[in-house]
């Protein structure tokens, strides 16, 4: 249930490992600034934005995943190249860790990789995404192959076949057009719908897995922000005690890394992945008798005589 036959890729984006055999290395929390709703941003065709409280927001995101090692990269939203260049620009002043840009539109996405990598900056650059619903993927590929972009998110769905075996065929269909040695990281997105089918998209990493050994994850954010009801339900408290549960229950769905929204909420989604993935650790030793092969994983950090106990079984 918990290992697969089929080397596991694991991709290294700076200094973040993200994939491998369930277990192994703590999931990837890909968080968000700069999207629709964020508070810090003033005026997105100004380019106006809080500095201070975005920096403060990077930096604790840095910090929570130095304290408990789990990785992080904040993804950063934009409409048009120069306020994504605005955004890559402010970022790289207060932190050399890796990043993600974030557009939905084709050529502004291309155009925004083409400044990261004049940049020098592809070692550490998340480029999200090449998507079913792109004009030209061939196109695409062979723009970013060009530019040296190196580590990619690869979205899958099909909208006749909306099972998690047919995001396995989305993907192969895609990957079919991207190629498999084209990129150093592919990391798929196996587009969640709503809360409850995120266990649908959760299949689909464990099939992707199984079939290409590439990282596969979901948007773990985009099922429990969709529940708007819960908010008026249970009100601000309640609502984040779902979105912190079933987000963090993702790691238990063979995630590799999950999209977990508003930076802002970082502070509780760590904790929540933490013990998800503490849970993970000991289900996998109990299917295979293996621990987590990751020095900084979790379990190491805080239950390591624990950790040595089973080792020594």
């Amino acid at each position: 249930m918990y290992s697969f036959s089929k080397p596991q890729k694991v991709c290294k984006i700076g200094d973040i490992l993200v994939g491998g055999q369930p277990g192994d290395n703590p999931p990837l929390l890909i968080s968000s600034m700069f999207h629709n709703g964020d508070r810090i941003l003033e005026s997105r065709k100004e380019r106006k934005f809080d500095r201070a409280k975005a920096t403060e927001y990077v930096k604790r995101q840095e910090e929570l995943s130095e304290q408990t090692g789990i990785p992080v990269l904040v993804a950063m939203v934009a409409t048009s190249v120069d306020e994504m260049k605005t955004y890559i620009d402010f970022f790289t002043s207060i932190s050399d860790k890796p990043f993600g840009i974030d557009m939905w539109v084709q050529e502004p996405r291309l155009q925004a990789m083409q400044y990261v990598t004049e940049q020098g900056l592809a070692d550490r650059v998340l480029y999200n995404s090449i998507t079913p619903w792109d004009k030209d993927i061939p196109g695409q590929v062979q723009r970013l192959k060009e530019m040296g972009c190196k580590h990619i998110v690869v979205q899958v769905f099909d909208q006749e076949d909306q099972t998690p075996r047919g995001r396995l065929a989305s993907f192969n269909k895609m990957m079919d057009v991207i190629g498999q040695d084209t990129f150093e990281s592919v990391l798929v997105d196996t587009s969640v719908m709503n809360l409850p089918a995120m266990s649908f998209s959760g299949i689909a990493c464990r099939l992707i897995k199984e079939d290409s050994g590439w990282p596969a994850g979901v948007a773990a954010s985009n099922g429990t922000y969709m529940w708007k009801e819960a908010r008026e339900m249970w009100g601000p408290e309640g609502f984040a005690a779902m979105n912190t549960a079933g987000q963090a229950a993702s790691v238990l769905l063979w995630s590799d890394f999950f999209f977990s929204g508003p930076i802002v909420n970082i502070p509780k989604l760590i904790p929540a992945t933490v013990s998800t993935t503490l849970l993970l650790s000991t289900l996998v030793y109990e299917n295979t008798g293996k621990l987590p092969s990751n020095p900084n994983h979790p379990l190491y950090k805080f239950f390591n005589d624990f950790a040595q106990k089973l080792n020594q079984q």
